[in-house]
């Protein structure tokens, strides 16, 4: 692992002999292992070191060159700022990136859980005995054609020539399941399952196992739904996918880029129905991935997006915020650009909603689990989304799935069509959310 003080010191040094006066480094650094089996037997061991360094440079005429490199001993320090500082000479003129303001303030204290690595053969033993379990589980069960176990330790660094030096460590593990059915005279059915913590030791295979069974299983007795307009449940998984397919709704350099459903003035206006809240939160307890400072060093925290409907803030880069008179969120990834995007969304209920719904009393009700093909059904600048999905037509808690069928409509609609938010929370890789109820969805099916 990179002593980062030490590399801010020789830094310095090799940049006070090239003449740099303004620098600033990025970087981060994964190690991993990761498995995959087949009918009992490893398919795939994969270990892996990735190292990604950005150096960006400051001349005296103010703009900015900016290199990468996977090299950060003395040698490759100062091969990367000659380059940059060559660089530098091309550098844009306009809204030219600078020093986070809160580059040197103090990060949020965080208690973090790290785990030691566990041997290759612990994750491949596991990994077996969730497939075996799996298959038999059920008969119609035939295969868990995709799955995976990973452990990944990663370490994050920032430094400037203002006297930023920032560090964290974190460890993670995830899991995932992903089985399918094979029944004389009916479809192939399948689901899947996902699970993170700080350490194998930590991890919930057998509830991973326990949720892919019991979605597989009931998707086996399915059934051709009509079109129309329905009232829908999203999991909390199929809300935050479709968050995320229209962040740019919050992404203060998608609103100056003219890349957003929003505009700077949309800011204190009601975009969602009064009962639906979001946060962006990096340190939420449940975001195993969580960071303190972003690619600028600025540290992260709890930004609310959405109150009760109305459109709270966007999220920031040390430059989006300059531009638009606020303050930096903890949001920038640094490259040749500076861009900006989310870390881990917290769904929750604003307004209380009167009356209130429950799957075991309603009548009609389509449970959608999962969107699929989101790369192809979503128009990010016009709002609009069809989606084929995975779920269950529900009435008074029995619950049948649907067979081949998509819905459709325009996000900001969506939003403003919520009834209610449950309060028990689902946590997916991206966040954590309720299931969300929505009136008068479009349905095409049969």
């Amino acid at each position: 692992m990179v002593q980062t003080q030490a590399l801010a010191q020789y830094t310095q040094d090799i940049a006070q002999k090239l003449g740099i006066h303004k620098y600033d480094v990025y970087g981060a650094n994964t190690d991993g292992i990761s498995v995959q089996v087949d009918q009992g037997e490893p398919k795939q061991v994969k270990a892996s070191n990735r190292s990604s360094v950005i150096v960006r440079v400051w001349n005296d005429q103010g703009t900015m060159g900016v290199t990468s490199t996977t090299n950060v001993d003395p040698v490759g320090i100062e091969l990367a700022l000659k380059t940059a500082q060559e660089a530098s000479t091309f550098g844009v003129k306009d809204h030219i990136p600078d020093f986070s303001p809160e580059a040197t303030a103090a990060l949020p204290a965080v208690s973090t859980q790290k785990a030691e690595p566990a041997p290759v053969t612990d994750l491949i033993t596991a990994l077996v005995d969730a497939e075996k379990q799996l298959l038999a589980a059920h008969p119609a069960i035939h295969s868990v054609p995709y799955n995976g176990l990973s452990q990944q330790e990663i370490e994050r660094f920032y430094l400037n020539s203002s006297g930023a030096v920032r560090s964290e460590e974190r460890t993670y593990a995830s899991v995932y399941l992903y089985s399918k059915t094979e029944q004389e005279g009916k479809k192939p059915r399948s689901a899947g399952s996902f699970r993170m913590s700080p350490g194998l030791g930590s991890l919930a295979i057998a509830d991973c196992i326990e949720e892919t069974r019991e979605k597989t299983i009931s998707h086996l007795n399915y059934q051709k739904i009509p079109s129309g307009k329905y009232r829908v449940v999203f999991s909390g998984e199929a809300f935050l996918s479709l968050l995320g397919a229209f962040s740019n709704l919050f992404n203060a350099q998608s609103v100056l880029d003219n890349q957003s459903l929003s505009t700077p003035e949309s800011i204190g206006q009601t975009i969602a129905s009064p009962l639906l809240s979001l946060v962006d939160d990096a340190l939420h307890p449940e975001n195993v991935g969580a960071e303190t400072f972003d690619g600028e060093g600025t540290p992260t925290r709890a930004v609310p997006l959405i109150t009760d409907g109305v459109l709270t803030s966007f999220i920031h880069s040390a430059g989006t915020a300059k531009r638009m008179n606020t303050q930096p969120t903890g949001h920038a990834n640094i490259g040749a650009k500076v861009s900006v995007s989310p870390h881990f969304y917290h769904v929750l209920a604003g307004k209380t909603a009167d009356p209130q719904y429950d799957l075991a009393t309603a009548e009609n009700v389509l449970l959608i689990d999962d969107l699929s093909a989101l790369h192809a059904g979503v128009s990010a600048l016009q709002g609009s989304f069809s989606l084929p999905f995975d779920g269950w037509l529900v009435n008074k808690g029995e619950k049948v799935s649907v067979d081949a069928a998509t819905i459709a409509g325009d996000f900001r609609e969506l939003l403003k069509a919520i009834v209610y938010v449950e309060p028990t929370l689902e946590l997916t890789p991206g966040g954590v959310s309720p299931r969300v109820w929505v009136d008068n969805v479009s349905v095409t099916g049969e």
